[in-house]
């Protein structure tokens, strides 16, 4: 009976020490890659933070670290791109965003002549620096309020001013956040992006190479991905001008 009890306790040690030791190693296998990236061994500091990505850890300072690494490198492709996957989990860091858009100006074309929307670069500017997960929590608790509300009114029979107006204000409330949490979330999760990587990255007025060529695109440009055929994907680039361009050639955010 002792040993079984032994035996059982030991399973449980092992089960409950083994996760701690896996995060350990991840922890020492990303300062290692940072003492890499600080001696300029930018390579090797990239093969340690893909090592970690591979074992399914991600992180806006590990996808930031990649960026800075890349972009040490002069692959300004790549360095756009896990700054914007950096961007992505945390979009209120300062040194993401600017760092972000310092590589975007050595793209070796830019985007000329861009036609916005104002009203989607409204919604845009306002979503921006939020998580998607707070926006939606603050939409539930302006829920939570406007449900507790309707309670007391309808359900307790208090008709007081304070009560008429807060069910209104909340219900308005409710609404800007239900709206904006949405707009975050087809604007970045639904609408699929990707970023140009290849140095050498025609983009062709349909999926072939034995369509004309359009113009030449350039790493760091991002683009929306309409639809794909084959092995090629058909992109929206910010300047609002379409074509065709090898998969190859893209990395999707």
């Amino acid at each position: 009976m002792y040993k079984k009890a032994t035996i059982y306790f030991s399973i449980i040690f092992l089960l409950a020490i083994i996760p701690q030791l896996s995060i350990s190693a991840q922890v020492d296998e990303f300062k290692m890659a940072n003492k890499f990236y600080q001696s300029k061994d930018y390579d090797s500091a990239i093969r340690l933070y893909k090592s970690i990505l591979k074992q399914g850890r991600e992180s806006a300072a590990l996808y930031y670290n990649l960026g800075n690494a890349y972009f040490k490198k002069g692959d300004i492709g790549y360095a756009v791109l896990y700054y914007m996957k950096a961007k992505r989990l945390d979009p209120s860091d300062d040194d993401i965003r600017q760092n972000l858009k310092f590589a975007k100006q050595f793209s070796k074309i830019q985007m000329e002549g861009v036609t916005l929307n104002p009203i989607n670069s409204f919604f845009v500017n306002i979503v921006d620096p939020y998580r998607l997960s707070t926006l939606a929590w603050i939409s539930s608790i302006f829920f939570i309020l406007f449900f507790v509300f309707l309670i007391i009114r309808y359900g307790m029979g208090m008709n007081t001013i304070f009560i008429k107006i807060g069910i209104i204000i909340l219900l308005v409330l409710l609404v800007i956040s239900s709206s904006l949490t949405t707009f975050k979330y087809h604007n970045e999760y639904i609408i699929h992006r990707a970023v140009v990587v290849s140095e050498n990255s025609p983009v062709y007025t349909g999926p072939s190479d034995h369509s004309d060529i359009e113009f030449e695109g350039a790493p760091g440009l991002v683009v929306e991905i309409l639809g794909e055929s084959s092995d090629y994907f058909h992109v929206l680039f910010e300047n609002k001008r379409q074509g065709w361009i090898k998969k190859e050639y893209l990395a999707k955010i």
